[in-house]
């Protein structure tokens, strides 16, 4: 079951009813095993048109994030790819990992136009979609203490995609 007290989870879960995608939520109380090495769970698999379905893993982040009003904020950690890409070999040929960063508008700007953002419970979300596969070639190391990475924003924001044209 998708964990409803993380508003980005249940945000990106509203935002999928509404538009009647067919998902399944995943249990995200437990690591799974496999051959012994613990694996992140997914948040979501859904499926979209054209035979393709997504491994979703979806990043709450507030737009704009911190005092110094920093946009774009898409760090991820390297158990969130290393798992995400266990997942797609598990699962497949047609199933693909997608990293969905849920930005909660939190500024004057946002990260999409105001015709796709998500209203939901009185907060306003971007729902912002990369591709596992993109975000890991060009990831780079944040904090070795925290095993964090990043995409530079320019990067990010040119194969970055709003999750609209995914699903």
């Amino acid at each position: 079951m998708a964990n409803r007290d993380n508003h980005y989870e249940a945000a990106f879960e509203g935002f999928l009813r509404g538009r009647a995608v067919p998902y399944v939520a995943v249990d995200e109380s437990r690591r799974s095993l496999m051959a012994q090495q613990s694996l992140k769970s997914l948040d979501f698999i859904v499926s979209a048109a054209a035979g393709r379905t997504w491994l979703v893993d979806v990043k709450g982040r507030r737009f704009p994030s911190g005092e110094q009003k920093q946009y774009w904020k898409n760090w991820s950690t390297r158990d969130d790819l290393d798992s995400l890409a266990v997942w797609e070999q598990l699962f497949g040929q047609s199933f693909e990992g997608l990293f969905v960063f849920a930005y909660n508008v939190v500024g004057n700007r946002a990260p999409l136009p105001a015709e796709e953002l998500f209203e939901f419970r009185g907060g306003l979300y971007g729902f912002v979609a990369i591709r596992r596969r993109d975000y890991a070639a060009h990831a780079r190391p944040i904090s070795p203490a925290w095993d964090t990475v990043a995409m530079p924003t320019e990067q990010f924001r040119r194969l970055a995609a709003p999750l609209t044209t995914l699903v």
